[in-house]
């Protein structure tokens, strides 16, 4: 029997890249899937495809995590689905660049609404499935840049140190419950990105990096998987780094 047969998971921002491996990787380990993008539906029925390729039963759903509304609808439909969602890894980002004096309340709204309100949407969606069943599983995504800081990101820096500070929460108050919830970090990964939001191209730079090379999406799924499964039982409010051995302190 494979690890995680029989359980739900709903991998936000699974349409490609980071969140298609976990997607797939999950269904190798047995999980039903759920898999959402924002807008392109024709990518989360191509990735639910392949995850049904694998022997799992797989519904893609476009949703903007950041509606609340549409995020309930999505719950609703895993819930007629599958009964309920048992993992959560809230993966979708969006990171754009702007100066912070010209920046606008609108541009931090969107930020924030995506990477922070977008994951206290989800894990509210699914934390009361969680606690009926005792049993639970989220995954939050920061990034680097949310401890190094980076100029014309402080919108998105600030955003994603907030996703820490809910897991940590979550993770004192319902882990007497079977619930853990962990945090990765990713480095600088080798994935198709909107280069309008790199204009130096430093997301292809290695010479930083001590193991030499850009981490893969496989890298990012498997350390996921880790944290999903009972390897790491005892580890809960944590976060994960993923970077290939990157300091920053």
């Amino acid at each position: 029997m494979k690890r995680l047969e029989g359980k739900t998971a709903l991998v936000t921002g699974s349409g490609r890249n980071i969140g298609r491996a976990i997607i797939l990787k999950l269904a190798e380990d047995g999980a039903n899937v759920v898999v959402n993008a924002r807008t392109n539906k024709e990518e989360a029925e191509a990735v639910a495809a392949e995850a049904r390729a694998l022997g799992v039963v797989a519904l893609p759903f476009v949703a903007d995590v950041s509606e609340r509304q549409q995020v309930t609808s999505m719950f609703a439909a895993a819930a007629e689905q599958f009964g309920g969602v048992d993992i959560l890894v809230s993966n979708a980002a969006i990171r754009p660049r702007k100066p912070f004096t010209e920046l606008t309340y609108a541009d931090w709204e969107w930020v924030r609404g995506v990477v922070l309100d977008g994951a206290f949407h989800v894990a509210h969606a699914a934390v009361p499935n969680m606690v009926k069943n005792g049993y639970g599983r989220i995954v939050f995504f920061t990034g680097d840049g949310a401890f190094t800081g980076t100029a014309t990101r402080s919108h998105v820096s600030a955003a994603k140190m907030g996703v820490i500070g809910l897991a940590r929460g979550l993770a004192s108050e319902f882990a007497p419950k079977n619930i853990r919830v962990n945090v990765i970090s990713p480095g600088r990964i080798d994935t198709s990105r909107d280069m309008a939001w790199y204009p130096q191209g430093g997301m292809t730079d290695t010479s930083d990096i001590p193991v030499g090379r850009l981490g893969s999406v496989d890298d990012i799924a498997a350390a996921t998987m880790f944290l999903i499964n009972d390897d790491c039982g005892f580890m809960s409010g944590q976060t994960l780094h993923v970077n290939g051995g990157t300091e920053y302190f």
